[in-house]
């Protein structure tokens, strides 16, 4: 078989493989699944699912002061399946989005209004941060820890996109002191002391 012969049967290949189907809407009325949520009939779909508003934010009366609108896969039915979703970050004056990773997808953040200072930290331990204004755009590569810090004295508004319909969120402190992992251990690979544990986890819902 020629070369051209070959490549033409292997686009053919390729596009009999492709899905079936223009979209699969999450049918969020079955289990999710580690592969995601089945297709909703067809026959049901509406614009409804394509149609997320990332409008008016929960209140940021939190320890540190932000909120966050998810439009994951959950929330937001049409993105199921396209490798996408979205997220409205507010951040009050001196408040942060703590340190956290998405497992499952690469982050490209839009500033929207105010000033935030955000970086993200590399395997080897090197630390890439920048001061973001209206109209300037971060990345974060997929699965590295990174942090977001009102710079500014009004509340900053940003919005993220996502390489995945279902991203992932884990934050640091959560991993470290909302679990029952015992403090003997959490003091011992993280240097604290036993009472500065003992706050952590009380502040964020740990025991053990």
């Amino acid at each position: 078989m020629s070369i051209p012969s070959l490549l033409m049967f292997s686009l053919l290949f390729v596009t009999s493989s492709a899905s079936d189907h223009d979209f699969c809407v999450a049918d969020l009325s079955q289990p999710d699944t580690p592969s995601g949520f089945a297709c909703k009939d067809v026959k049901k779909v509406t614009a409804q699912d394509f149609l997320f508003r990332l409008g008016t934010p929960e209140n940021m009366n939190n320890t540190f002061k932000y909120a966050i609108t998810l439009a994951s896969a959950v929330e937001f039915p049409g993105t199921n399946g396209l490798r996408l979703s979205m997220a409205r970050l507010d951040i009050a004056p001196s408040g942060v989005f703590p340190m956290h990773t998405h497992r499952g997808a690469n982050e490209i953040l839009f500033v929207e209004s105010g000033t935030m200072t955000v970086g993200f930290i590399s395997s080897d331990n090197t630390v890439y941060s920048k001061t973001l204004n209206k109209w300037d755009i971060f990345v974060f590569p997929q699965g590295l820890l990174h942090f977001l810090v009102n710079s500014g004295k009004v509340t900053a508004i940003a919005v993220a996109s996502f390489s995945s319909s279902r991203p992932g969120l884990q934050f640091l402190d959560s991993a470290l002191f909302s679990n029952s992992l015992p403090s003997e251990v959490v003091e011992a690979t993280t240097l604290l002391d036993p009472k500065e544990v003992e706050k952590l986890k009380g502040v964020f819902g740990g025991s053990g």
